[in-house]
């Protein structure tokens, strides 16, 4: 029997070492040995390369203004295990949480004992499908890796979300932007409405035919909804969305970047749908917390003194975004850069694509297996304004105690920039 987290927390690093396996068959077991708690959600399936964060916080917080306790599963944590597992904007009780797991061990162990070794990620599913089942009124649920293999792709939703496709997880999903997107389109179900964002030519073929098997009806971006007049006021970003009802709304955010315009308006069409299903849902309400979102994470600054922005841009989509909005900063500070990612990622691309864009470029590296060393990353560039340091805390230490007027952004991997939140909120 579990008593407390840290005991927890022990069991979960011992169980890395099974490592990441796509498929639903573990998944499905230990659901069904649980009672199915997946059939007593009432849940939006969200999944896509770049997004599923933000479009997931801007949903969150128009249904809590709106009176709704929602929850939450996500991934990567920035608040460790429990953080995975939102209700509202708190992870789950601590109390709670080693109750669910203790229910829920025998049921890992007798698929142990069968050689089937559940993973981290599928037993923190579980255990999120428990708690939202019998606690929250929505839940909204993000697909870790891909889709229709995914862990989280094991319940029947009242909305798919599809915020885009682009090239990343590769080694699991295929080297084309259509294998990729048939991999997202498995989360779309039987009669089950599906929102789609920015897609790609390539992708929108294969998510529009999946649509059409399952007779799913596809709402799009820029076809069933669009927005325009974008325009920047007092550091918000501010623009005008519309649906194919001549539904006309006037946005205002404080997320930054053309990116977060896009992944607002799907949020959008998600919460005019769920008002189509008979959710009391007010408008004023719903776009007042929209434009009050933040999240973690996401072009984020950190510290005032020095100027610390970090990003969880961890493949070449989410480096252009990020760029994007890096240019659109209207100040003459000094920007320099510090990069830390994963092997597994097109790293050599990523590095690239910052390098115009900075006075500096800091590669450096943390502890996780899959983390690439600093001396790796400088050898796929030979550009002067490139240097490493391989103790990223050092490398910290010293910028804090830089007074000069420079601005510094943090990204490359999202594992590696909640060690830095951390070490900053410290």
């Amino acid at each position: 029997m579990i008593k407390n987290m840290s005991q927890v927390n022990e069991f979960f690093q011992n169980r890395r070492k099974f490592g990441i396996k796509p498929g639903l068959e573990r998944i499905n077991r230990l659901l069904s040995i649980q009672g199915n708690p997946q059939h007593r959600m009432k849940a939006i399936h969200v999944a896509g390369t770049n997004g599923k964060g933000s479009t997931i916080h801007f949903l969150k917080n128009a249904l809590i203004a709106n009176g709704y306790r929602v929850g939450v599963f996500t991934s990567p944590s920035l608040d460790g295990i429990r953080g995975h597992i939102l209700d509202n904007d708190q992870p789950i009780d601590e109390t709670i949480f080693i109750q669910l797991f203790n229910q829920l061990q025998q049921s890992i162990f007798e698929l142990d004992n069968q050689e089937m070794h559940p993973s981290e990620f599928e037993i923190i599913t579980v255990l999120s499908f428990m708690y939202f089942a019998s606690t929250v009124d929505i839940a909204l649920i993000e697909a870790g890796m891909g889709g229709r293999d995914d862990t989280t792709n094991c319940f029947i939703p009242i909305l798919s979300i599809i915020t885009n496709v682009d090239k990343d997880h590769m080694a699991y999903l295929g080297d084309s932007l259509e294998q990729i997107a048939y991999h997202k389109a498995g989360i779309i179900k039987q009669t089950v409405p599906v929102i789609v964002g920015d897609l790609h030519d390539e992708s929108k073929i294969v998510i529009e035919k999946e649509a059409r098997l399952q007779k799913a009806p596809i709402l799009e971006l820029n076809k069933d909804f669009l927005y325009s007049d974008f325009e920047w006021e007092d550091n918000l970003q501010r623009f005008q969305w519309k649906n194919q009802h001549n539904e006309v709304f006037q946005v205002k955010l404080q997320m930054q970047g053309l990116h977060q315009i896009k992944n607002a308006s799907v949020a959008l069409k998600a919460l005019t749908m769920l008002l189509e299903k008979g959710m009391n849902i007010n408008k004023e309400k719903a776009l007042k917390a929209i434009q009050a979102t933040k999240v973690p994470g996401r072009f984020e600054k950190i510290s005032e003194h020095p100027v610390v922005i970090i990003d969880g841009a961890h493949n070449l989509a989410g480096i252009q975004a990020f760029l994007e909005t890096v240019s659109a900063i209207p100040n003459g500070l000094e920007k320099q850069l510090i990069f830390a990612g994963f092997k597994d990622k097109d790293l050599e691309a990523m590095i690239t694509s910052c390098i115009p864009y900075f006075e500096s470029i800091t590669l450096t590296s943390f502890d996780h297996p899959r983390a690439a060393k600093e001396i790796e990353l400088l050898s796929l560039t030979s550009e002067s304004k490139v240097d490493i340091e391989p103790n990223w805390e050092v490398l910290l230490d010293r910028i804090t105690t830089n007074q000069q007027r420079k601005m510094f952004f943090v990204t490359g991997s999202l594992h590696f920039i909640t060690m830095v939140r951390k070490y900053f909120l410290k």
